[in-house]
């Protein structure tokens, strides 16, 4: 059976009406589906109290521990280099994020949000362990406050943006995840800078429970689905589904430093 990992995925948010309320339950039914590894992702700090419980309970399933950068200035503020490398340091935290820049919602803390991202940044490189960026209306910057701080070891999640802003992170060492959106009908400009990334490079998300892949456009997301936004990577590269898999599953193991 082939396998897939969704390097993104926000357990303590899924929809569990289909499963009773159990998040062991859909974590089973993704893994009966072929995803084979997931990472969990921290939106706010005290997130990795929930995700360690979840991961402790499934070998294939890690987390990552950070702030988002939508969250308030305060959560910010208590993501210190410190709280954040000394929450790392468990094997099942597989990264450090999710962070960055987002000036969609709100530029009312865009230093909080610089300063907050390079602190994450810091972390990583302390731990070794990859980042995990966020970038929304604030692509330049982004690439900016990266370029500051060195950082060479990390994913652009959710990856919407132009050529110019892929070729800048690939030229750090980053790779690039692509969620569902990579399916959508009206995404054809992204499929037309997905292709010009590098396989080696590439991941595989389903950013559940939000940005559910065609054919479940507007409804909840969740893990098992990710196998659809690999079917759709391997419609825009011209390969099968079976090279999709394994080279994103390589790529995430190789960025994490898992074994496999």
């Amino acid at each position: 059976m082939m396998q897939f990992v969704d390097s993104h995925c926000h357990l303590t948010m899924l929809e569990l009406k289909p499963y009773d309320g159990d998040v062991h339950a859909a974590i089973d039914a993704a893994m009966q589906a072929g995803v084979s590894r997931m990472m969990g992702i921290s939106v706010a700090l005290d997130d990795h109290i929930a995700l360690s419980k979840i991961a402790s309970a499934h070998e294939h399933v890690g987390y990552s521990v950070g702030v988002h950068p939508c969250e308030d200035p305060e959560m910010m503020a208590r993501a210190t280099v410190e709280e954040l490398v000394s929450l790392a340091q468990s094997d099942k935290v597989w990264a450090i994020g999710e962070t960055g820049l987002d000036y969609y919602h709100s530029t009312d803390f865009i230093q909080e949000q610089k300063d907050c991202f390079a602190r994450h940044i810091q972390a990583s490189q302390q731990v070794g362990k990859p980042l995990v960026v966020h970038t929304r209306s604030a692509k330049t910057d982004t690439i900016d406050v990266l370029k500051a701080e060195n950082a060479t070891h990390g994913i652009l999640h959710c990856f919407t943006e132009d050529w110019d802003t892929a070729k800048a992170v690939l030229d750090l060492g980053f790779y690039i995840s692509f969620s569902g959106i990579i399916s959508f009908k009206n995404a054809q400009d992204l499929r037309d800078v997905a292709k010009q990334v590098p396989l080696d490079r590439v991941l595989i998300e389903t950013d559940s429970p939000y940005l559910a892949p065609m054919p479940y456009r507007g409804k909840p997301n969740e893990p098992k689905y990710v196998p659809f936004v690999a079917q759709a990577l391997a419609d825009v590269y011209g390969v099968s589904v079976e090279k999709i898999a394994e080279q994103t599953t390589d790529n995430f193991l190789r960025i994490t430093g898992l074994s496999a």
